[in-house]
């Protein structure tokens, strides 16, 4: 990542891939053992992060992954976070254990894309419904909570159609379809107005379900050929739609200062469902860290996987869980 101007590759891969009166044992605790178990069920692979008092029921969390080709702990080609890693060892140390899988054609799930092309969101969907049976299917489970982030915000919402959940937990996850994001993401991004017309004019025939053969280099992160297919099955998604169809307990968390997915999207989905509870992390960014105020020192925590989670992640998402799950 350069320390300056950001660049056209990491613009476009960035664009393609507060809380208060918490009880005080809401933080996790120090002296609280977490330990990690290898996952596997229909070819996906995954990490059990389970808490010292494993075996005694309660509710678990499923973690779903944001978009591109990111892996159980949140990291991929051009980002290293961490954060569904230290998002699970967060929950293990407050006594909720969770699973997290790498994605299809990712990390230990690769045998199940042969071909990108082939790929579809409804795919996604089978996954996080297949690893969230699984999940429920332990003893020690009393109830699963699908925590979605971005875009796995909307794959939870649609795997809650398929499978009983306890709640859903949504991350910075999109209020509107993903064409409208983008045209917002790519006329915000620091590009050159000819490549910023390029990626708009992109945009719009995958969202009329069109293949778009002529696509610049600095695009193809976004929107080579073989994950086209991919994102005209995902782009007439309506996430308020979806969410206002559900009845199941939902917490929505934002970070206010996050780049990909503003706040707006938050006030999009608590219109579709006010009852809702919503929680805003006024330092928070996209990945789940306190950011700066300044783009570039924010872009930075997107490959610095030393970096905790920002403090007001964790304990609303244990409060949620506790109250609703029992």
């Amino acid at each position: 990542m350069t320390t300056g101007r950001v660049s056209r590759r990491h613009a476009v891969a960035l664009i393609g891939a507060a809380m208060s009166n918490l009880p005080a044992d809401a933080a996790p605790s120090a002296n609280v053992v977490v330990t990690e178990e290898p996952w596997s069920h229909a070819g996906l692979a995954g990490t059990l992060a389970l808490p010292k008092s494993a075996g005694r029921r309660g509710p678990a969390a499923l973690i779903v992954a944001g978009s591109g080709p990111t892996d159980r702990d949140g990291n991929g080609p051009l980002i290293a976070t961490d954060a569904y890693r230290l998002l699970a060892a967060g929950l293990a140390a407050n006594g909720v254990p969770s699973l997290r899988y790498d994605k299809r054609g990712i990390g230990g799930s690769a045998g199940l894309v042969t071909r990108e092309q082939d790929v579809r969101f409804d795919d996604l969907v089978g996954d996080a419904v297949t690893a969230a049976r699984a999940l429920a299917g332990r003893d020690a489970v009393s109830s699963v909570f699908v925590i979605g982030h971005s875009e796995g915000g909307l794959v939870a919402m649609r795997a809650a159609r398929e499978v009983k959940l306890g709640g859903l937990v949504l991350l910075a996850a999109p209020g509107r379809p993903l064409a409208d994001i983008l045209r917002a993401q790519f006329r915000a991004a620091p590009m050159p107005e000819e490549l910023r017309g390029d990626a708009l004019r992109i945009t719009d025939a995958l969202a009329a379900g069109e293949q778009v053969a002529d696509i610049p280099a600095e695009l193809a992160p976004a929107f080579r050929q073989s994950v086209q297919p991919y994102l005209r099955s995902v782009m007439g998604l309506d996430p308020r739609s979806e969410l206002a169809a559900l009845s199941l307990p939902v917490l929505l968390l934002y970070g206010a200062r996050d780049l990909q997915i503003p706040l707006k999207d938050r006030d999009a989905l608590v219109r579709a469902r006010p009852d809702a509870r919503v929680v805003t992390v006024v330092t928070a960014n996209h990945v789940l860290k306190t950011a700066p105020l300044d783009r570039d020192g924010n872009i930075k925590t997107y490959t610095d996987r030393s970096l905790p989670l920002d403090p007001g992640i964790l304990p609303p998402i244990v409060l949620f869980i506790a109250t609703v799950g029992g």
